[in-house]
């Protein structure tokens, strides 16, 4: 009996390192091709360093705008338009709906913003991106 309580008070503390051990390689796994993302669809108008364009494009660097991973995805889905305040200053440019990225190139290029330039949020993964792009259009 002792050893079986011996064993269990073990493995919660091993199963519980294992998670973060073998979580983070797929963080930045997810971020290496998340830049790859950045790159091609986000750098032109939040720029290589994630500080946007003063007046124009809001920064990704630095702000609290991303601690809500179901909005972060819901904008790269389907887009951003009017007025919005990101780091106490007021942006009203157009982004338009990157809908054509994969669920995981959503997911890795979310990892990459949401873990870079100050920034340390959770993890989104694909099947958070499919959830939110399976449901239904909201009718405005």
């Amino acid at each position: 009996m002792k050893k079986e309580i011996f064993l269990s008070a073990l493995f919660v503390p091993i199963s519980i390192f294992s998670l973060i051990l073998f979580q983070e390689p797929s963080l930045k796994e997810s971020m290496k091709r998340g830049k790859e993302v950045y790159a091609m669809n986000c750098q032109s108008c939040h720029l290589q360093n994630g500080e946007g364009m003063e007046g124009v494009n809001p920064p990704v660097a630095k702000t609290n705008y991303l601690k809500d991973s179901k909005k972060n995805i819901d904008i790269i889905l389907n887009g951003q338009s009017g007025e919005i305040t990101v780091n106490g200053k007021k942006f009203n440019a157009f982004m338009p709906a990157q809908n054509y990225l994969t669920d995981q190139q959503i997911a890795d290029v979310l990892n990459y913003i949401r873990n870079s330039w100050g920034n340390k949020y959770a993890v989104i993964t694909p099947a958070q991106v499919k959830v939110e792009r399976n449901k239904p259009a909201k009718n405005n």
